[in-house]
């Protein structure tokens, strides 16, 4: 039996005998019915980006020329369905989900050669594409396994939704809430659609080497701790023959005066190579400590990151990065580099309409040294020699309409602009993203 299924059957008996010590205060005991406690929700999404590209750098569009201009518009339809549980001792339910997005527009020659929000096949830009999948789920008391296409949550297997699709994955997912205070969570995936995929069933895909995988398992969970205001998070993974990853993260909050707080999270990922190493060498060590004033309506953050190895920092998912610097525009994850980021946030529901914040942040980061990187990673990402330094200024403006017709749409703005040097191994770009979200619950 290989260790990663070892791993994984430990986690599943450890998360059913939790469930057997506490079956009588489950959350089966409140189950609807499958049709009784069922739900669908529709969420329409219309995001336009444009990526102004500086300082002589440019991108390939798809239609193989270069460009300093990168545009693309396009909309997102995602229907999710919720199934109750059956009644008895074990419930039986079905989540399935349906995902269509429509191509606005969006040319071959100003939009980038790898998409960010619409499909390509080859060359040619898709007019529209879609995908859909479901998950068989059964509960017994408060434990819940789901096998089939899913999405994710948790710090080192996590499905992105910041562009016009979800990410989701193929594999089964066991969690568990029985223990008092304790959330628990183990599972295994093979297959991988990425936010602007056509179909289900990829391959996994490393963020920053590449690599193609054929399995990701993981279990950890979450313990709200005797300590009022504190949280502590821990998670193992591997991804198959490449790396092992180990998680700890905390969150700490205390009050102080009336309507202030003092907050601070840490988090800390420990990479090393395992099986084929099919990343290379692996040896990384990464964390971010990010702490944070709130004062009425304002908020003010002050975090620091660290890497300490060769190569970057490196994940599997586009959102399996729960560091405080991982910006819109950079993670600020490369070999050796330190980061240190500025933000204020205000919500601006007492000063001009309720819904209404704004966040702005400032992260820098320098002492970048890729000559000892392996050659995995600097032959996929081109970068090489010491001395890397960046910056990277944010802008995020969000309302969304508190009352009547239009109830819960949003209008978001967010702007950027990444700054480097060429030992940095990124480029200079100034981005603008606008995003309407319209959610609609049908029943």
């Amino acid at each position: 039996m290989s260790r990663p299924l070892q791993h994984t059957l430990c986690a599943v008996t450890a998360l059913m005998a939790c469930a057997l010590s506490t079956a009588h205060a489950g959350a089966q005991d409140d189950a609807q019915g499958f049709t009784e406690g069922s739900g669908l929700t529709m969420l329409n999404r219309l995001v336009h980006e444009r990526l102004d590209y500086q300082r002589g750098n440019t991108t390939r569009t798809v239609a193989g020329t270069r460009s300093d201009d990168a545009r693309e518009s396009a909309y997102g339809l995602m229907l999710n369905y919720t199934s109750g549980y059956t009644r008895g001792v074990v419930g039986l339910g079905l989540d399935a989900h349906a995902y269509g997005a429509v191509n606005l527009g969006s040319d071959a020659d100003s939009v980038r050669s790898t998409p960010r929000y619409i499909a390509k096949d080859g060359r040619e830009l898709k007019d529209g594409f879609g995908r859909a999948g479901a998950a068989l789920k059964l509960r017994w008391s408060s434990t819940e396994l789901k096998v089939g296409e899913m999405r994710t949550k948790n710090p080192v297997f996590h499905s992105s939704d910041t562009r016009l699709l979800p990410e989701t994955n193929r594999g089964w997912l066991i969690t568990s809430t029985d223990v008092p205070t304790l959330s628990l969570q183990a599972g295994r995936f093979t297959q991988w659609a990425d936010r602007n995929a056509r179909k289900n069933g990829g391959d996994l895909l490393a963020n920053y080497s590449g690599v193609s995988g054929g399995a990701f398992a993981f279990l950890g969970g979450t313990w709200a701790t005797p300590v009022n205001g504190l949280a502590l998070t821990s998670y193992w993974g591997q991804y198959e023959d490449a790396w092992n990853t180990w998680y700890l993260g905390s969150f700490y909050k205390m009050a102080l005066a009336d309507k202030q707080s003092l907050s601070f999270s840490l988090n800390l990922y420990r990479n090393t190579d395992t099986g084929k190493a099919r990343a290379g060498e692996v040896d990384n060590t990464t964390w971010s400590l990010m702490t944070t004033y709130a004062f009425g309506p304002h908020k003010i953050g002050l975090g620091y990151q660290k890497v300490n190895g060769d190569t970057p920092f490196d994940y599997v998912n586009r959102g399996s990065i729960w560091l405080e610097n991982a910006m819109q525009l950079s993670d600020f994850n490369a070999p050796h580099e330190a980061s240190w980021q500025l933000k204020y946030e205000v919500d601006l529901g007492q000063f001009v309409t309720p819904g209404l914040s704004v966040g702005v942040g400032y992260t820098r980061g320098s002492g970048i040294d890729w000559r000892r990187a392996n050659s995995v990673y600097t032959s996929y990402l081109g970068a090489s020699g010491s001395g890397g330094k960046h910056w990277e200024r944010d802008v995020l403006v969000r309302y969304t309409v508190q009352q009547g017709q239009f109830k819960g749409l949003a209008l978001q703005l967010r702007w950027g602009m990444h700054r480097a040097n060429t030992a940095q191994g990124e480029l200079n770009v100034n981005q603008l993203r606008l995003l309407t979200e319209m959610p609609v619950q049908i029943f």
